[in-house]
């Protein structure tokens, strides 16, 4: 019989803070910009330059450590981290070691056994490095340290996750989280959130772990499924073999959906690691921490229970309308004005959904005002306007965020209540289409849903649907 497998993963997450400035200096942190135009004497590492810790970083750090229930380190310090790279510019990155921010938190996922919880063993502030530019042309590297001195916080998971869907829903619990609290956009794409994966492989039922992997260069939840089972295959491959699987940092190729080894893996002494002599210690106050807690807004599962107490609404709606801060803020601030939480719940299950599907848009790009939607509720549940019209009047919001009640009064979409109108326009409809009028009459109620539908297009689609059937009994 073959051997049964089981994969040891642990995680290291770097997330880019959503501050204005870099950790140390004024320099912008905005994503993009010409090459080392984001730079300066400090974080180009220009001897004789100081750095000046942001405020800011430690509070969005303790915000993390605080919704990911860390415990904070309320007297801690820097270190330096020695090594020598081109896109390091000190030859040094400003890290933390011995004292992190953050410790001894965890986060619940859901698994198919049921909730679960995956520890974080640490959370520490860091400085990132700049980026190499390979240039195919010259066959040289170029250096641009407009992210040098962006500030990171590293979050560093105990070896709690299983398989490649624990990781994902790790991830992605900790991508809301954090973004709920504002503290970092976390887009793979552009960087902003970046996971390393450590992974080995043991005997089921093996106390002692194997040797474990680094895998880099991760920049997708689809990446990082394809490298976990990827690496757990080659581990296992090696094992089988009677081969050593040695311990190391693979670069994940996403092309190839293979990996390579990039270098054997270094133990923290070789970083020389000692304490920043040009930065005080941070102490966070009893106060300060008060005063971080006191900010905390409500997070993905608070809002959960509070839609489900509140606003009635299903919980697949409030899942997915939580799903996005962006939405749920929509959600909330729509709601307030025109107090009807399920019938906004389906302007944005439905049709908002549809519309960012169509233009490939995520929740994040939504421009459109809570005012604006409101009023169309408002509309279209006064009936000055029907079902058919809203959608057309909502993509119009959707797209260029307008006044519904300046477009409605501007392009005469208002529905027809008038009776009299409608009625000359039925009668007309009825003498047009004898053979319908004779299905009718022959029991055929169908009948009635196309001459209904002549009667919208005669009026332009602008009846009010309810007065239109009622008239046509009558008539027939």
């Amino acid at each position: 019989m073959s051997k049964q497998y089981e994969t040891v993963i642990g995680l290291e997450v770097h997330v880019e803070l959503a501050t204005k400035t870099k950790i140390f200096c004024s320099c912008s942190t905005e994503f993009g910009g010409a090459p080392n135009t984001h730079t300066c004497p400090v974080c180009t590492g220009m001897p004789g330059s100081l750095p000046v810790l942001n405020k800011q970083v430690v509070e969005y750090a303790a915000a993390v450590g605080l919704a990911t229930n860390c415990t904070i380190t309320q007297n801690c310090k820097f270190d330096r981290k020695n090594y020598f790279y081109p896109d390091n510019p000190q030859n040094y990155q400003i890290s933390q070691l011995y004292y992190p921010i953050c410790r001894n938190g965890y986060v619940e996922i859901e698994t198919p056994a049921g909730p679960k919880k995956i520890g974080i063993h640490e959370i520490h502030m860091e400085e990132d490095a700049g980026k190499l530019v390979h240039d195919e042309w010259e066959d040289c590297s170029l250096v641009d340290y407009n992210r040098s001195g962006v500030p990171l916080i590293e979050i560093v998971s105990e070896p709690d996750m299983r398989n490649a869907d624990e990781v994902i829903a790790y991830l992605e619990k900790l991508r809301l989280i954090i973004q709920y609290l504002g503290a970092s956009d976390c887009k793979l794409q552009e960087g902003s959130m970046r996971a390393d994966v450590n992974l080995s492989v043991r005997e089921m039922g093996a106390e002692k772990f194997g040797t474990r992997t680094e895998m880099k260069n991760l920049n997708s939840f689809k990446a990082i499924a394809h490298a976990i089972e990827g690496e757990r295959e080659r581990q296992i491959e090696l094992l089988e073999m009677g081969r050593p699987v040695i311990q190391e940092t693979r670069r994940w190729d996403d092309n190839k959906e293979s990996s390579h080894a990039m270098r054997s893996k270094e133990d923290a002494q070789d970083y020389r690691y000692f304490p920043e002599p040009d930065l005080v210690p941070i102490i966070i106050s009893d106060e300060w921490l008060a005063t971080i807690k006191a900010r905390q807004p409500e997070l993905r599962t608070e809002k959960l229970i509070r839609y489900k107490k509140d606003f009635d609404i299903p919980d697949y709606d409030a899942q997915i309308i939580t799903s996005a801060k962006k939405l749920a803020d929509i959600f909330e601030a729509t709601t307030a004005i025109c107090k009807k939480p399920k019938k906004v719940s389906n302007w944005l299950m439905v049709e908002t959904m549809r519309l960012m599907k169509e233009h490939e848009m995520e929740a994040d790009d939504l421009k459109f005002s809570p005012e604006n939607l409101a009023k169309l509720i408002e509309l279209a549940d006064a009936g000055t306007i029907n079902s058919s019209v809203a959608k057309e009047v909502f993509e119009k919001i959707f797209l260029e965020d307008i006044d519904p009640d300046k477009y409605v009064e501007e392009h005469g979409l208002k529905t027809v209540n008038d009776e009299g109108a409608l009625r000359s326009t039925i009668e007309k409809v009825i003498a047009d289409n004898p053979q319908s009028v004779e299905d009718y009459h022959n029991g055929k109620e169908k009948a009635i849903g196309f001459l209904v539908g002549q009667t919208m297009k005669a009026m332009k689609g602008k009846a009010n649907p309810g007065m239109v059937n009622q008239i046509l009994k009558e008539l027939l």
